[in-house]
């Protein structure tokens, strides 16, 4: 996805663009794997094509016995490299020089394959008394000043998610867990240092430390849920829900279908009730659908963000029946140029010029660890991911089609008058954490 601006010298520069990913397979939940070969890993970390060279996802029918599924990888020149057992999914390697293309369609020809296709590559695509919650006008929007560059532009008042009145009913409460399924998040930083679960599980680097060494995945859990009222930095949605940080993307911001697989299963296995996906790519990897759909049917809320490439919804966010599609605005209640649409879209919130976290060991020892114009629908999603966290608070019974529809039909329908109702670009509107959360005061 494109890179965050850096428009004021006083914070740091993070991109939302990354490359290769070298990441080990193995069955979340039963030891760690032991690491392979190296074959993975991309010199220089060059970013590598749309999927892993030499690699496949097969997943065979039930019926298919152990020494079954050995032959027919055999006869198409194939190995098992690791297994994702939750979902019965093997990573298969393929020959030298044989085709990823043309050794999935073979396998999808046989029988007793439910289906195989390439290891695809996603990538990544924010009134308390904090420091600098005056100018994150996502959450309480005054017509202020947006950013403190002398060019500023100045927000439209009420062109937020209202947030301030919604944290008059809740601020969430600690034993609800958003899974952070990205880069890593900073363990050190003041703002979530005191919000964060252990210290995570990284599965690029094959060990249980998740620090970010992107950037990315920090930036999103402060908008999530960075710790508020805290007379530090920046306000979080949800001010008393944690942060289960799980790294599945690598330093470049890129991240193979396989290992991303593990690490939502892993999230949810670990008690996460939210998970938040803010990355994507255009296709539609059956091991990721899966995955998703493991995370939906034991009841965990999943938002993903719709992609910042204004063309077609990416995936995950596309997969309609089991994630929360989010587009981006701006500080005027407008759809951002760049946020991708279709109707696959659920929801926006503001995803342009957001004040955040970012990792203490990448910021200038000078400057405060925090960015001022993070961009991206990565963003818009981790506030709605905050809004979820919060609403399974107050109702934890809740399931995530009910979560979703308290977002969808409590949200601002700020184009009304151009796309009355539902459309492609804003889907039902932009969040409105007051409508969605006032309800819940009634008891069940």
């Amino acid at each position: 996805m494109k890179p965050l601006k850096r428009r004021n010298p006083a914070f740091g520069l993070a991109l939302c663009l990354g490359a290769a990913l070298f990441i080990f397979g193995g069955d979340p939940g039963r030891g760690l794997p032991k690491p392979g070969p190296g074959d993975r890993q991309f010199p220089g970390g060059k970013l590598p094509a749309e999927y892993a060279p030499g690699e496949v996802l097969v997943k065979f029918k039930e019926s298919a016995g152990a020494a079954v599924r050995a032959s027919i990888l055999e006869s198409r020149g194939s190995r098992v490299v690791s297994r994702i057992g939750p979902l019965d999914v093997t990573v298969a390697g393929i020959k030298s020089g044989a085709s990823v293309e043309e050794t999935a369609a073979l396998l999808r020809q046989d029988p007793t394959v439910e289906y195989a296709e390439p290891n695809y590559v996603y990538r990544i695509a924010l009134t308390p008394n904090d420091k600098y919650f005056e100018y994150q006008y996502a959450l309480s929007n005054r017509g202020q000043a947006i950013g403190w560059a002398p060019d500023s532009l100045l927000g439209t008042p009420g062109a937020d998610i209202k947030a301030t009145a919604a944290w008059e009913e809740t601020q969430g409460k600690d034993g609800v867990i958003i899974g952070i399924i990205d880069t890593g998040v900073d363990l050190t930083h003041p703002d979530l240092r005191n919000k964060i679960i252990g210290s995570g599980r990284d599965f690029y680097d094959n060990d249980f430390d998740a620090s970010d060494d992107h950037g990315h995945g920090t930036m999103v859990a402060g908008v999530a849920a960075a710790e508020s009222d805290n007379d530090e930095g920046i306000a979080g949605v949800a001010w008393n829900c944690k942060i289960l940080p799980v790294k599945v993307l690598s330093r470049f911001g890129a991240g193979y279908e396989d290992i991303i697989a593990q690490g939502i299963i892993w999230a949810v296995d670990n008690g996460a009730s939210v998970l938040n996906l803010s990355w994507g790519g255009p296709e539609a990897g059956e091991t990721l659908r899966l995955a998703v759909k493991y995370a939906y049917d034991k009841n965990v809320f999943v938002t993903a963000a719709a992609g910042n490439e204004n063309t077609a919804v990416f995936y995950p966010a596309a997969f309609d029946d089991t994630t929360c599609a989010v587009a981006a605005t701006d500080c005027n209640d407008q759809r951002t140029t760049w946020s991708n649409f279709g109707p696959e879209i659920d929801v926006a919130a503001p995803g342009e010029k957001i004040v955040t976290t970012f990792p203490v060991s990448l910021t200038d020892p000078k400057l405060p660890p925090y960015v001022m114009n993070a961009w991206g629908t990565s963003i818009a999603s981790a506030h709605v991911a905050g809004l979820a966290a919060l609403i399974k608070s107050v109702k934890p019974w809740l399931k995530p089609a009910e979560i979703r529809a308290i977002i969808r039909y409590s949200a601002d329908d700020v184009n009304a008058g151009l796309y009355k109702g539902k459309d492609d670009f804003i889907g039902y509107g932009r969040i409105n954490m007051e409508r969605a959360l006032v309800p819940l005061k009634v008891k069940k």
